[in-house]
């Protein structure tokens, strides 16, 4: 790996290289890269898998088999902005397969346990308006919906 830059951890009990597969699916712009195994006398079985190095939409990531110790929680989540709602449907679906979890205003757990947002461009500027009647009304909006609905967040930003 480069010297620069950083790349994201994540560590799992023992589902690395599954987790890795999964998100090279979900992402476009992924690979999986190179996979190192423990070595004779590490803490699991020889020839178990250690990281897999891989690549989600461009951004660099190591996925660790590190054990029980550490599990995810919503202190840190993804965000994934969506040009429409085909594409807030599509990693809103492909996320919460399989045993992923929904949540409120645009978060979701996957499988795996790792927080998402999947946040349609725009919102943040309607949420975020200057005028405080638009920002409140979308907002309330937000508050309302599990999976976020583009066409409601936008007919409540204008009042409609």
């Amino acid at each position: 790996m480069a010297t620069d830059g950083f790349t994201t951890c994540l560590w799992f009990d023992d589902q690395a290289e599954e987790a890795a597969h999964f998100y090279v699916s979900v992402f476009k712009n992924s690979a999986v890269g190179r996979v190192t195994r423990y070595p004779e006398g590490a803490p699991r079985p020889e020839g178990t898998v250690l990281t897999v190095e891989f690549t989600a939409n461009g951004q660099k990531f190591v996925a660790l088999n590190g054990g029980p110790e550490f599990t995810f929680d919503e202190a840190i989540s993804f965000q994934v902005f969506c040009a429409d709602q085909d594409e807030v449907d599509h990693y809103w679906t492909r996320l919460t397969a399989n045993g992923g979890e929904p949540g409120p205003c645009g978060w979701l757990k996957d499988r795996f346990g790792v927080s998402w947002q999947i946040i349609p461009e725009g919102m943040i500027d309607m949420i975020g308006d200057p005028d405080p009647i638009r920002a409140a009304r979308t907002t309330r909006a937000m508050l309302s919906m599990g999976k976020l609905d583009i066409a409601a967040l936008t007919k409540a930003h204008a009042g409609e």
